[in-house]
């Protein structure tokens, strides 16, 4: 077994680094709890849901580091994707900067964003009676008719 350290010291980039990353991930929790309190949903069951949810995403990222550091078999990316998409993208965040884990795939990282920019549209079309998915339904719906 491989006796590294799962985060040296370049994974921890200062207090600066820490700080600003903590300051984003607050900004991109804003707008989905915004919503989920606009739709009633109680947040402090939605809080410890989303920390559970994280928790485990940041334990399946180590597992993965720890795994890739041993050369053992490796968690799948879709595995870890589908933590994400639960919910376990601020896990998953914070995992990928305290870990340097998955950071640094350009193909993990646009999947990765993308899933964070779903929660950020659901929660921002929420606000707008759902408006846009509205639209982009009947769009699918006109053009399905069009192909037939």
């Amino acid at each position: 077994m491989n006796s590294k350290p799962l985060n040296g010291s370049h994974a921890k980039g200062g207090v600066f680094a820490v700080v600003a990353s903590l300051v984003v991930l607050a900004g991109l929790l804003i707008l989905p709890m915004m919503a989920l309190h606009q739709r009633g949903l109680d947040l402090r069951w939605a809080g410890a849901y989303g920390l559970v949810v994280s928790a485990l995403t940041y334990w399946a990222y180590a597992r993965d580091k720890r795994r890739a550091l041993d050369s053992e078999w490796r968690i799948s990316e879709a595995r870890l994707h589908f933590w994400e998409l639960l919910g376990g993208w601020p896990g998953a965040w914070v995992a990928q900067r305290r870990l340097r884990h998955k950071c640094s795939k350009s193909g993990y990282q646009f999947v990765f964003w993308l899933i964070v920019l779903v929660y950020q549209f659901v929660a921002f079309d929420s606000f707008h009676d759902w408006q846009l998915c509205r639209a982009g339904m009947r769009w699918i719906e006109q053009t399905s008719k069009h192909r037939r």
